[in-house]
Parts: C-alpha cells; structure tokens; sequence
C-alpha cells in the first residue's frame, strides 16, 4: 500500500453527490463497502493481481447505502490485491465447468491482500487524484 496525498482528504460530501462525481470517471463501489464506511476503486492494472487507486470513506451521516447518507473523505492509496490462480482447497471437489469456474474464482481470498504496489502506477495515480480534485473544485 503506498498512501497518496490529496486535498480530496476530508471533505464531506452527499453520497448521491459523491456517487455522481466518481462514476463517470471511472470509479466502483461494487460490494466493497460496509454500513459505516467504504471505498471507490479505480482498476489501474490486473497485471501481477490487481492494482487499485482507492478513495476511502466512512459514514458522518446516516449509513451506506441509504439515500440521505454524508461521508468524509479519507487519505487516498495505491493498493493491490494478488488472487490464487484456479480453484480453492475450500469446499469445491470434482469437475467445476468452465462457465461455473469464473463465478467461483472471482470469490477467492487474495493471497495477499497487500501486495508490493508497483511504484509505475504512482504518476497514474496521482494523476487520477489531480482528475478527482478538479471535479470536486478543489
């Protein structure tokens, strides 16, 4: 994980608000979040796992995923995920058709959850950040 400096940093923001602001620019939420808190990932790379620009945001005012909620803003990073190839050990036995394989193996745990972030992505990223700073007039 490498940890980026942005004036993004702290600022409160409607979630709708927030959500309209980041989608367009290339931003998930997907399943990565939780009632207090969560993160917009941009996929820089799937090379060597997959590297993410990751803005965090924890809840001030109601709760994600309800209409209504406020988040601030937390300190940006670069991250990256390194999954297993094939199948897990845990609980799959036998022939797994290729069409069923892809649904399993987009669930494994990574093998490292905090892998070496590959510092060629850092200009890309901060980049990303100066991109998101200029959509919030910052």
């Amino acid at each position: 994980m490498i940890e980026l400096s942005s004036k993004i940093e702290g600022k409160v923001v409607k979630a709708k608000e927030l959500e309209s602001l980041l989608t367009p620019l290339g931003y998930d939420l997907g399943g990565n979040w939780d009632y207090d808190h969560g993160y917009y990932d941009y996929k820089l790379s799937e090379e060597g796992g997959y590297t993410f620009l990751r803005l965090p945001f924890t809840a001030v005012e109601g709760e994600v995923g309800s209409s209504g909620a406020v988040f601030k803003l937390g300190k940006p990073y670069l991250l990256n995920h390194v999954y297993q190839d094939g199948n897990t050990d845990e609980g799959i036995g036998g022939y797994v058709p290729p069409a069923v394989d892809g649904l399993i193996n987009q669930f494994q745990r990574p093998i490292d959850k905090d892998g070496e972030v590959d510092e060629k992505y850092l200009n890309t990223a901060k980049n990303l950040l100066e991109e998101v700073e200029q959509t919030f007039h910052i």
